[in-house]
């Protein structure tokens, strides 16, 4: 799938919150969050949770995915991936890769050394944590029960 990768518009909330609630992935509890930092993006310019929107031309009117990610508190040139959501329909076809790849290059060129990411260890969350894995990011922490019983966080970090 040829994807074209752009800025966050305030036209895209409600897509993106399709594609957040385009499967079972994220609870209700989970969404409300990502709509605070997409709601926080959209009203402040000099947000430090910065968007990559990707858009796919044979599906008009539906956003394929999108990441958020932005620097580390209290760090020189970490940044954290806060999320990365491709809608159920355009899973499977390059979508994540391109929108981490697009992270990574302006990430290098903001000087960045590292990226970390945290997520569940529910197997929900296996298809992300094994295209982390593919990215080159490598499982650094886990913490049992951090969720909840049974629901580890797992930390993945990536040397730029």
């Amino acid at each position: 799938m040829t994807v074209e990768l752009r800025g966050l518009r305030p036209t895209d909330r409600p897509l993106l919150e399709a594609a957040l609630r385009s499967d079972d992935t994220f609870t209700a509890e989970e969404i409300a969050v990502a709509l605070e930092l997409i709601d926080d993006a959209l009203a402040r310019a000099d947000s430090d949770y910065w968007f990559r929107v990707a858009v796919a031309p044979d599906a008009p009117g539906r956003i394929a995915g999108y990441i958020c990610y932005g620097p580390t508190p209290m760090t020189r040139s970490s940044f954290d991936l806060y999320w990365l959501v491709v809608h159920r329909d355009a899973r499977g076809r390059g979508v994540a890769r391109a929108l981490i790849d697009e992270m990574e290059r302006d990430l290098r060129a903001r000087g960045a050394t590292g990226v970390r990411i945290e997520t569940s260890q529910l197997e929900s969350y296996g298809a992300a944590r094994r295209v982390y894995e593919r990215h080159g990011y490598r499982e650094v922490a886990r913490i049992p029960d951090f969720y909840k019983p049974g629901d580890a966080l797992v930390t993945f970090y990536k040397r730029l």
